[in-house]
């Protein structure tokens, strides 16, 4: 399997496993789903719903993959997506923290780029 194959497949398991979690555990009438793009290589862990009476509809993760590496747009997770994928086994060298600013990115163990 090459290297692209793999990080899609990867990260489809990782979201896969997070929103079904968040869904058996949901009571507030959010749905938490999984968006997968793998042509164009966009991977959300996405929030819709209502919550008390405010409609919601935002990211809890965006990675990309992009140019071979792991480039994570939005993280809101205790844990955070990248240290999964450390878990995982993915080098500190395909992930970038994109979230942040990339003259902040140097200071980080993670690609700057």
């Amino acid at each position: 399997m090459d290297k692209l194959t793999e990080y899609r497949n990867l990260i489809k398991g990782l979201l896969a496993k997070f929103v079904e979690l968040d869904n058996q555990h949901s009571t507030s009438g959010v749905e938490h789903v999984l968006v997968a793009d793998d042509e164009r290589g966009h991977y959300f862990w996405y929030n819709v719903g209502w919550w008390q009476r405010e409609r919601l509809s935002a990211p809890t993760v965006y990675v990309r993959l992009k140019d071979g590496k792991f480039r994570i747009e939005d993280d809101m997770t205790e844990v955070g997506i990248a240290n999964e994928l450390l878990a995982a086994g993915v080098p500190k060298e395909d992930i970038v923290l994109a979230f942040q600013h990339p003259l902040e990115r140097q200071y980080t163990e993670f690609a700057a780029t």
